[in-house]
C-alpha cells in the first residue's frame, strides 16, 4: 500500500543486462497519473548499462486516498535508449547562436 502523500521504491522482478551506451528510463505511465495521482519520482529513472541488480520503480502518491499495488500491476514504462558518450573540453567562450542566453520559455511564440 502506497499511502496518501508518502513514495516508496518498488521491486519489479525484473533484472536486466544492458547493450554498452544503452540505458533503461523508467517513466510514468499517463493513465496512472491522470486517473489515481500516481507518479515515478524520479522521472526519467536511469537504469545504466553495468548495474545488474533489481529494477525498482520510485513511485509516489500525490492523491488523497492511499493507492493498493497488486504484484503484475503496470504501474510504469520502461525505455531502452542509446546514448552518445560525450568528451568535455574547457573553453573560456562559446560561439554564439540565435537564442543566446535567453532562458525559459524563450523558444516559444510570442504573446
Amino acid at each position: 500500500v502506497l499511502k496518501s502523500g508518502k513514495f516508496m521504491a518498488i521491486p519489479t522482478g525484473l533484472f536486466l543486462e544492458l547493450p554498452l551506451n544503452t540505458e533503461a528510463q523508467v517513466r510514468p505511465r499517463s493513465g496512472l497519473a491522470a486517473r489515481m495521482g500516481i507518479t515515478v519520482l524520479n522521472t526519467p529513472g536511469t537504469v545504466d548499462a553495468s548495474y545488474r541488480g533489481e529494477v525498482q520503480v520510485i513511485l509516489i502518491n500525490l492523491s488523497e486516498q492511499d493507492f493498493v499495488i497488486h504484484r503484475g500491476d503496470r504501474i510504469a514504462q520502461l525505455v531502452i535508449q542509446r546514448y552518445v558518450e560525450a568528451k568535455f573540453i574547457e573553453a573560456q567562450t562559446l560561439p554564439g547562436s540565435d537564442r543566446a542566453e535567453r532562458g525559459f520559455g524563450s523558444t516559444g511564440v510570442a504573446s
